[in-house]
């Protein structure tokens, strides 16, 4: 008899299976699931060298997979000028004053994960910057990479004054007198961070690795890295995963998402065949696209089908934008799937979400149906007409959970200039999941935590954690059960990643595993968030384990 490798035991263990089937134990042999079921049929595995796992009551799951998450510029930002633990404008500037005084050397403050919610209005000032570090450029992106704050001094080396118009795809925020005032949306980031120095390639590399190294330690086996190209002064990240790939440094599952450039349009596709052609490399595939097609609500660049408000409640007459003419978006999304590429869509408002639908539905008409498994990340506000829509041109919703609650920035930065009706359309998971449309998820990490428990949490509570005492629930009429919100997690987000051989315990499937400290079913639901990762395993082994593990 062929002995197990490793076998875990006095589960119990969620399968994920399609039956969401429960289990005592599991054994591996060789990187895959050869056992599923009680601790005595599990036992006949057990030879000499088998390791065995006592779970002791703990839960065995499906390793977590994020669906969108950036985590080479999350893992750089974490050795730069981190303000991702910064919560108030005092934090960030004195974080920010912290690091210049700290590195002298440095040529430019970079770094970033700053908050709007952290500054009144939702918006930092050049003159903030200026009062800490004058001498030096300083460049920091906002945590969801929509934004970037600068000081005077990378405004000047920039050339960017008041005569400076706006790019098609961006805005400068600017002072009465038509001064930039120190944050540049979308398009215009570019204007100083192409100014800015670039990352080595083994600037990058550690940033993966710090990251992988993170990610693991939260039960994340895999992920799909949302930009994987140029994009608001950031760099290419392409050659670093080939290598972390090539070299066994990459231990996770990647799918990359090769960024469209919307301003070659359908030129660049021989460049995309190319990449795709030269990516697979181990465990890193990128045979996805990334297309942004509008911006966020917090900066009012979300697109809408009506314009936003005021603080009085009164229509702008700003509508946000689509970052690509919705007509040329549907001859390329036609293209891409005649060449068989999926697409990641970046959607926000009802006008941007129906506008991927319905460049979906064009290429559906020409091609037909197939397994690319596009999607759509962060869903914001959908009108409830377009729902159904998922199911029907078979369009998977990407989610980011975290977001789905009340807090600064949802009640101050979200639904005064929504209005009612569209805040009541935000992140509509339930009627999603009713409406029969595959659900993902993923964090947008460094944007939020990428903890899939605390995503999770929000996705069965509508509540960030221990804020029940704060916030009222987030249209609880869209809260998921835990069942479904691990599955998203795990199965739903191997979908998207067409990681196929991944994503529920089963025989014959690869065994990327996570055994959490605890069993969240096994307590009540707002205490979701207290879960933790013990063990993870990718392919059988051991990737990353808690102390008390």
């Amino acid at each position: 008899m062929a002995y197990a490798d490793l076998v875990f035991t006095n589960g119990p263990v969620y399968t994920v299976d399609a039956a969401r089937s429960w289990a005592r134990a599991v054994a591996v042999r060789d990187g895959r699931v050869v056992a599923v079921g009680t601790d005595s049929e599990v036992a006949e595995l057990v030879g000499p060298n088998t390791e065995r796992i006592d779970l002791n009551g703990r839960l065995l799951i499906p390793g977590f997979q994020d669906a969108h998450v950036h985590p080479v510029f999350a893992g750089l930002t974490m050795s730069r000028c981190d303000l991702s633990e910064a919560e108030t404008q005092e934090q960030t500037v004195g974080t920010v004053a912290a690091y210049a005084a700290a590195h002298p050397e440095v040529e430019w403050i970079l770094g970033g994960a700053w908050s709007f919610d952290a500054f009144p209005g939702g918006l930092a000032t050049r003159q903030m910057l200026d009062a800490v570090v004058a001498d030096r450029p300083v460049y920091l992106p906002v945590r969801d990479g929509h934004s970037a704050w600068v000081n005077t001094r990378a405004l000047e080396l920039a050339g960017i004054d008041k005569n400076t118009p706006d790019p098609a795809d961006g805005r400068i925020e600017r002072e009465p007198d038509g001064t930039p005032s120190g944050i540049l949306h979308e398009g215009a980031m570019g204007l100083v961070g192409h100014h800015a120095p670039s990352p080595t390639h083994a600037d990058y590399l550690k940033g993966l690795t710090d990251a992988q190294s993170y990610l693991h330690s939260l039960g994340i086996t895999a992920w799909q890295d949302a930009i994987i190209g140029g994009y608001g002064g950031w760099n290419d990240q392409y050659d670093v995963y080939l290598e972390a790939a090539a070299t066994g440094l990459l231990t996770a599952r990647v799918r990359g998402a090769l960024w469209w450039d919307r301003d070659q349009g359908a030129e660049q596709l021989d460049f995309l065949l190319d990449r795709r052609a030269r990516g697979t490399v181990g465990r890193f595939n990128c045979g996805t696209i990334k297309l942004m097609q509008d911006g966020i609500t917090e900066n009012f660049t979300a697109g809408m089908a009506e314009s936003y408000l005021d603080a009085c409640g009164c229509q702008t007459g700003n509508n946000g934008l689509s970052m690509v003419d919705p007509a040329l978006l549907r001859e390329y999304i036609t293209l891409l799937d005649t060449h068989g590429f999926q697409v990641h869509f970046h959607a926000i408002g009802d006008r941007a979400v129906r506008e991927v639908l319905d460049a979906v539905e064009a290429a559906r008409k020409v091609n037909g149906f197939n397994d690319l498994r596009h999607h759509v990340a962060h869903v914001q506000v959908v009108d409830p007409v377009d729902i159904p829509r998922f199911r029907a041109l078979d369009v998977a919703v990407n989610m980011q959970p975290l977001w789905a609650a009340h807090e600064v920035q949802m009640d101050e930065l979200n639904i005064p200039f929504l209005g009612s009706e569209r805040a009541s359309w935000q992140y509509p998971f339930r009627a999603f999941q009713q409406a029969g449309a595959v659900l993902a998820a993923g964090s947008d990490w460094s944007v939020s935590s990428p903890d899939p428990m605390a995503g999770i949490h929000v996705a069965v509570n509508r509540r960030v954690p221990a804020s029940e005492g704060d916030y009222p629930v987030f249209l609880p009429e869209q809260r998921l059960d835990l069942g479904t919100a691990i599955a998203a997690y795990t199965a739903g987000s191997a979908y998207v990643n067409h990681l196929d051989e991944t994503g529920s315990i089963e025989v014959g499937k690869l065994a990327d595993l996570v055994v959490l400290d605890r069993d969240p079913f096994a307590a009540p639901a707002e205490a979701i968030y207290e879960t933790r990762t013990a063990l993870t395993y990718v392919e059988g082994e051991r990737v990353y384990a808690a102390d008390n593990a």
